[in-house]
């Protein structure tokens, strides 16, 4: 009795996990770092709260207006380049299907079993063969402006929550070290999320992020550090 072999891949998240990730870190990051740079330049908490809340508000929407951007951009290259397949494949399909021959034979099919491997699938859907094995479009990686978008300007608010509530939470004469030590902490587990969210490795992930996330803290730190005593 045969069994069905299931596998569950997780490259499909790629696209929500990529801008997920990068907007958490994102709002962890530089609304400590710019806490961190204001306390350091001799600030009064409220003044830290309202410059952590104004940097939380600005990235998000920097955020999201930055992530659509990017991924239009992305989308409008992908539905040009599809356009002119479609009119290649109109106007010249014998080229076409030599050149998707081509492209089985460099991975490893004789000419022959290329040559019908291409002809039964682009029998079945000639733009679908050519946009993925020529051009490298696939459905569940194409690019999604607003879901980028969305996804960036919601995971950053979160992430920059973080710190914003540690300022909160923390008495004035350690509010530095607090915003520092728990970011540092909030920045491991997103690694640790992300990479299982993902299927890789947590440690790796969780040292990366963590590693990045404290020196730009630092950074920012000392600056603001030096500006407070030259002000």
């Amino acid at each position: 009795m045969s069994r069905t072999h299931s596998e569950n891949h997780l490259v499909a998240r790629i696209g929500w996990l990529r801008a997920a990730v990068l907007g958490a870190n994102d709002g962890i990051v530089s609304t400590a770092s710019l806490i961190m740079g204001v306390a350091s330049a001799s600030a009064g908490t409220s003044q830290v709260l309202v410059a952590g809340v104004a940097g939380l508000v600005a990235g998000a929407m920097s955020m999201a207006a930055g992530e659509y951007v990017s991924v239009s951009s992305q989308a409008d290259t992908e539905a040009a380049d599809l356009a002119r397949e479609r009119l290649e494949l109109q106007t010249q399909p014998e080229a076409e299907l030599d050149e998707l021959t081509q492209i089985y034979v460099e991975r490893g099919l004789s000419y022959d079993l290329a040559r019908q491997v291409a002809t039964q699938l682009t029998a079945n859907n000639v733009l679908g063969a050519h946009a993925r094995d020529e051009l490298g479009i696939v459905e569940h990686m194409a690019a999604r402006p607003i879901e980028a978008a969305l996804t960036s300007a919601v995971t950053f608010a979160v992430g920059a929550a973080l710190p914003l509530l540690m300022v909160i939470l923390s008495p004035s004469g350690t509010l530095v070290y607090s915003v520092a030590i728990a970011s540092l902490v909030f920045l491991a587990l997103l690694g640790a999320i992300g990479a299982r969210a993902g299927g890789a490795g947590v440690l790796k992930a969780s040292v990366r992020v963590t590693f990045w996330g404290a020196f730009a803290m630092a950074l920012t730190a000392g600056i603001g550090a030096l500006v407070g005593t030259a002000v």
